[in-house]
This record gives structure tokens, C-alpha cells and sequence, in this order.
């Protein structure tokens, strides 16, 4: 992805709406064993929590909308646990994709793909090149990512740029940088959601959080619907995001 967008904060859409709005989709473990189910179940359940927050934020005018499906420090878990998760990964693939480009949302997959099966590589780039025309909401499942990872490989495209004689390192600024991310062509995140009550952001889109309001809910994320995400939505309404200027100058800018 190219772009020559850089971080300057982006302003919310219709009512307050945020822009670019980031989900850590956590709970779905706990969920299950709170009722006595498998993983996998609590897996399932909160799929069915994604078609409920995606079909909200678009009706709400949400730009992108970002989920964290897969970090790559889940391959730590239970052997049968991540065998189960690709498997519901692919199936959603195969099942969500068309629904996706019939409701205009154009589907972007961030993360390293290198460790996915060839399956559901073939499936990832599938369903880009289906929906990537599509010019409603942009929606971005972060999967096997993390956010040091990102910052990582941008550094070292650059620096193969530069020792390529492509590139003087003085030319290299935040601009130079953000076109090497994953999320290129991005505004920046305007609010992080976090279920569970776990209060941290996972190594997750560490540098397009930088001035991104955070907000954490007890809900697991099975329970996390439509008027949880108008909840996350009316707090953010009501916060002041100064971008490291003072009250004053805000409310003069604002008026």
C-alpha cells in the first residue's frame, strides 16, 4: 500500500462518529468457560459478536473499522486451540466474503501471512481482489500481526531503500515511514475498544494508536453488540482530544 497520508488526527464523521475505530476482540475463552463450553463454541460465539459489530458500525458511517483476530503471540496457545481458530478463520473466509462485497465493505487482511496454510492464503487474497473496488466501509482483520512486527518490517523496507541509494536518510520522516506500514493508506486510529476488562492494547497497532482514545468494557466479546458499540461510540463523543494542545486552544479551534 502507498499513500502520502500522514498522522495528523483525523476529525470524526457524522454525529461524532470516530473515523477509523480499532477493536481487541477479547473474552471469548472466558465466555465459554463460563459456561462450560469449549473454546472453540467461545470462538464461534464471537463471530457471531463480528457480523453484529460490522453490520453497526456501518450503519453508523464508520470509514475503517479494524479488528484484532489473531496476534502473533497466539500461536502460543493450545496446539487444538490454534488448529481450531484457522479453521474458523478459513470457514468465515469462504462464508463472509460474499456478504462483505454484496454490502459494498471492501475487506483488507494486515499481518504475516507466511505462517498460514497456502489455503488460506489463496482465500486471503481471494477476497481482497473481490471487494477491493468496493467504496463502502473498509474493513481490516489484523491476523498473525503485531504491532512491533509492523513497525519492523517498515524499518527495514527503508532501510533497504537507503542502502539500494533509493533513499538519503535524511529524507526519511514520519511520512516516509507510514507508507512502508501496514496500514498505509489509513487515517489513524480515533478509538481502541478492548472487551473483557483486560486494560492494555496487545502490541496492537502500536504506531496508528498514537493519539487514539482508548475505552475498556467489562463485556466478553460475545456479549459485545450493536448498543455496546453505540455505548463506546457516546463516551467518545464526549471526550477532548487535545493533540498536545491546551483546553483553551481547543475550544478556540472548535468554535
Amino acid at each position: 500500500m502507498t499513500s502520502t497520508h500522514t498522522s495528523a488526527p483525523s476529525a470524526p464523521g457524522s454525529a461524532g462518529v470516530p473515523r477509523h475505530v480499532a477493536i481487541i476482540m477479547d473474552g471469548n475463552n472466558r465466555w465459554a468457560k463460563a459456561r462450560g463450553m469449549s473454546s472453540v463454541r467461545g470462538h464461534r460465539a464471537g463471530v457471531e459478536a463480528v457480523r453484529a459489530v460490522i453490520r453497526r458500525a456501518g450503519e453508523r458511517g464508520v470509514e475503517m473499522l479494524t479488528l484484532f483476530a489473531f496476534s502473533s503471540e497466539n500461536w502460543k496457545r493450545p496446539e487444538a486451540e490454534v488448529s481450531a481458530l484457522m479453521e474458523l478463520f478459513l470457514l468465515a473466509l469462504k462464508r463472509e466474503v460474499r456478504k462483505l462485497h454484496e454490502h459494498g465493505i471492501r475487506l483488507s487482511i494486515i499481518g504475516d501471512r507466511s505462517a498460514f496454510s497456502r489455503s488460506i492464503q489463496n482465500y486471503i487474497e481471494q477476497a481482497e481482489a473481490l471487494t477491493a473496488e468496493n467504496r463502502g466501509m473498509h474493513l481490516v482483520i489484523a491476523a498473525n500481526y503485531g504491532g512491533r512486527w509492523d513497525i519492523t518490517r517498515a524499518t527495514r523496507r527503508l532501510a533497504e531503500r537507503v542502502a539500494a541509494g533509493e533513499l538519503a536518510p535524511e529524507a526519511i520522516d514520519e511520512a516516509a515511514v507510514e507508507r512502508v506500514l501496514s496500514l498505509a493508506d489509513a487515517p489513524p486510529v480515533d478509538l481502541c475498544i478492548r472487551t473483557s476488562g483486560e486494560q492494555r492494547i496487545s502490541n496492537f497497532l502500536l504506531w496508528q494508536m498514537a493519539y487514539a482514545e482508548l475505552y475498556f468494557t467489562p463485556r466478553l466479546w460475545p456479549d459485545f453488540d450493536g448498543e455496546a458499540l453505540d455505548a463506546a461510540f457516546d463516551d467518545f463523543r464526549g471526550r477532548q482530544r487535545r493533540f498536545g494542545k491546551t483546553d483553551e486552544q481547543v475550544e478556540v479551534d472548535g468554535a
